[in-house]
């Protein structure tokens, strides 16, 4: 993805798995990212809205999976941040009297949806914590 957020996002459930069922504030995420804890409770709502995780408020609060790893699939994951083609668009409207300008669009999002759905089909064959293995404890 070119905006990051599967990146961001991913980064966040792997410490939630590495934290094995405690709580993580977003101060503790946003460290271990290096950006701002805004943007990590920015992911953290959008991951709580799709079912990866549950947050408690207040001061002792924080963020922790709400299933478990095996049963998170990175291509799920991607589908949920995913907020335009992998391969991007034009940035205006070709021109419709041109014989491949008139076209172009339509072929263009047949290609990047096939395109798409491999990516997803090959994430998931992935879980959150076969990835999350890959880390040294």
């Amino acid at each position: 993805m070119n905006n990051g957020r599967f990146a961001i996002s991913l980064h966040i459930l792997v410490l939630l798995d590495k934290a094995k069922g405690a709580l993580l504030s977003s101060d503790y995420m946003a460290g271990s990212l290096n950006i701002n804890p805004v943007l990590v409770r920015k992911e953290l709502i959008n991951l709580r809205e799709n079912g990866f995780v549950t947050t408690k408020e207040g001061k002792n609060g924080g963020t922790t999976l709400a299933k478990s790893p095996k049963d998170i699939r990175l291509g799920a994951l991607y589908q949920c941040v995913r907020s335009n083609y992998l391969l991007g668009s034009h940035k205006n409207d070709p021109n419709p009297l041109c014989e491949v300008g008139r076209e172009i669009n339509q072929h263009l999002n047949s290609l990047y949806e096939d395109a798409e759905r491999q990516l997803v089909e090959q994430l998931n064959q992935q879980s959150l914590a076969s990835f999350s293995a890959k880390f040294s404890n």
